[in-house]
């Protein structure tokens, strides 16, 4: 049985001055002030005098070791004692050579597989608690909002089809009644409607445009209500009338 301790750091490898300088400030207003949290490198040290992280690199394993608490990269903050492991030392080893394939260097991510969720790994293997909830708070919350934004998105686009495909089927369902309609204008049940043609061009803009039925075609509207209201017969009808009265004997 040994001890297992977290190191953690300030991120100060920008290779700049003042952005190293904001961040140590940021985190001393974050964790220090309010204990929220900050932007941190943290590393495990379990037997031996090394500690054990995860970083970016191109090729190979991203994880690697270095004496603990003298990680050149970063400024040093503090350390916590998180449990005892009662794994062996050769079991400890093999912990690591798993990991070292499981997390290779092209894998690492800021927000979701950095060197904080490699040590919450290595913890859990180690039979010890995780690390503190400040330590990677900052990873988290960005993470999350990647997430919801990405999933607010999706769904904004799937609202946008849905209201599309319900305003194709709600026009074709309308040309369709309009279509049977047109059989029998004559008929009493008609009386009083707008025409066929009437009702699916103006229904057609709504859906499309939302624009209002155009002058014109209120226009034409009103002269065939009036025509219907006054009486006046197709052509068919009228000249079967005629016909009737050219054979009727003098």
């Amino acid at each position: 049985m040994t001890e297992v301790v977290l190191h953690i750091y300030d991120v100060t490898n920008s290779g700049s001055d003042k952005t190293n300088n904001t961040i140590v400030q940021i985190n001393k207003f974050f964790k220090d002030g309010i204990g929220l949290g900050g932007i941190f490198h943290s590393a495990v040290q379990v037997y031996a005098d090394d500690e054990w992280s995860f970083g970016f690199c191109e090729q190979g394993t991203g994880v690697f070791s270095c004496p603990a608490g003298k990680n050149p990269m970063y400024t040093y903050r503090e350390c916590i004692v998180l449990g005892n492991t009662n794994h062996s030392i050769s079991k400890v080893n093999q912990i690591l050579r798993e990991l070292s394939r499981e997390w290779p260097g092209h894998s690492y991510d800021l927000l979701s597989k950095n060197c904080n969720h490699f040590c919450d790994e290595f913890c859990e293997r180690l039979g010890v608690q995780k690390l503190p909830g400040w330590v990677n708070r900052f990873a988290h919350a960005g993470d999350a909002a990647v997430e919801i934004a990405g999933t607010t998105a999706f769904r904004l686009r799937q609202a946008k089809t849905e209201i599309v495909t319900a305003s194709k089927v709600a026009y074709r369902f309308f040309a369709g009644v309009a279509s049977n309609n047109s059989v029998a204008p004559d008929s009493p049940s008609n009386s009083g409607r707008g025409t066929p043609r009437f009702q699916a061009n103006w229904f057609k803009n709504f859906i499309t445009t939302g624009a209002k039925p155009s002058s014109s075609d209120l226009e034409n509207h009103s002269e065939e209500v009036l025509g219907q209201q006054h009486g006046t017969e197709t052509p068919l009808r009228q000249n079967s009338r005629q016909d009737s009265m050219a054979q009727r004997p003098l």
